[in-house]
């Protein structure tokens, strides 16, 4: 949200393409984190299992967060493949 309020501030309109990989990677992300879940319920794994995986997912999720929005600048945050859609 902050990015897309900077960018019409400036009046720049430049769209950035993100590559096939950054789009994969961001794919496998999502997917990664919803996996442990989806294995505790249904009973594949034990659910203390799935919730510390889940949560140590959801740790790492937050410090990219974190890297995007603080470190990078709006072009390079718009194309950071750890990132959620």
């Amino acid at each position: 949200m902050r990015f897309a309020w900077l960018r019409e501030k400036s009046g720049k309109d430049k769209t950035i393409k993100s590559t096939l990989l950054n789009k994969l990677i961001m794919i496998l992300n999502n997917v990664i984190w919803w996996l442990p879940i989806v294995l505790a319920f249904t009973k594949v794994i034990e659910y203390k299992t799935g919730f510390h995986y889940f949560f140590i997912i959801t740790v790492f999720r937050a410090l990219s967060n974190l890297f995007r929005n603080n470190i990078l600048n709006g072009e390079k945050a718009e194309i950071f493949p750890l990132r959620a859609p």
